[in-house]
């Protein structure tokens, strides 16, 4: 199947999945879209759940391994859960759901590695920033690629709804664009793209080991990731903070950095 074909089914099924989980939350209400009350009075929209939408896979933020969803946001969920009293459900969205603020219909949080931007914050509430992640563009040693003039005219790969799709037509890049990051990275490996452009944290992770490609430009972009919230909910984004803030506190946030993205982590 080609990689376009691929990404279509991909989405179709991640959208699937949301509507799913819209369905399952109306059936569990006896029909009504109410949301359940948790402790503390915040509303949750699944009675005892924390529902957090993600574009799975994402590494090393969001993915699967032995069958079980970890990563770096993951940690961070699993502690905002616990801080909830509530169990984590984590619901694999669309990346194009999630920066619209259309998942947040179906989820209580976003936690995808979403960067704060202002077209997004006229659409959704976020948290205070966790992690800052500007963009690189990654290579292949033999591409001839040393930089962004060098990669125009070449094939450069981003993820669709990005800030890296964003940046790359900004610099008069025309781009192939990706359904996720996993099929980003498959087609820098496999040679069908010459580079890829996105964020330091994802391309760094998925080439530390493969001596053949390289960050060749670093662009200092001033990018910041944070939970998305939907508009207005302030007790919710006051309870996110809190969490955050512990976590940052207590050397948490750290340690999941040390441990996601090695001991260079921003």
């Amino acid at each position: 199947m080609q990689l376009k074909s691929l990404a279509t089914a991909k989405m179709t099924a991640k959208a699937a999945a949301v509507f799913a989980v819209g369905a399952l939350t109306l059936t569990a209400c006896g029909g009504s879209s109410t949301p359940a009350a948790s402790e503390g009075g915040i509303q949750l929209i699944n009675a005892g759940k924390l529902t957090v939408c993600s574009d799975i896979p994402y590494e090393p933020f969001e993915f699967e391994k032995d069958g079980e969803t970890v990563g770096f946001d993951v940690d961070i969920a699993k502690e905002l859960a616990k801080d909830f009293g509530a169990e984590l459900s984590i619901v694999d969205s669309s990346f194009e759901a999630i920066e619209t603020g259309t998942a947040l219909t179906q989820c209580d949080l976003g936690i995808s590695s979403i960067s704060i931007t202002d077209t997004r914050k006229s659409v959704m509430d976020f948290s205070a920033p966790y992690l800052d992640d500007d963009l690189a563009l990654v290579a292949s040693e033999d591409s001839g690629i040393t930089g962004l003039e060098d990669a125009k005219g070449k094939k450069v790969g981003v993820q669709q709804a990005t800030t890296g799709a964003d940046y790359a037509q900004e610099q008069g890049i025309d781009a192939q664009q990706f359904e996720d990051t996993g099929l980003l990275v498959q087609a820098l490996e496999a040679g069908t793209i010459d580079a890829a452009l996105g964020n330091q944290s994802v391309l760094g992770y998925a080439i530390k080991d493969q001596p053949k490609f390289k960050s060749v430009e670093d662009f200092a972009t001033g990018e910041q990731l944070g939970i998305s919230i939907k508009k207005g909910n302030t007790a919710m984004l006051e309870k996110v903070n809190g969490t955050l803030e512990r976590l940052t506190g207590d050397g948490s946030l750290e340690k999941f950095k040390t441990t996601w993205f090695g001991e260079t982590a921003k």
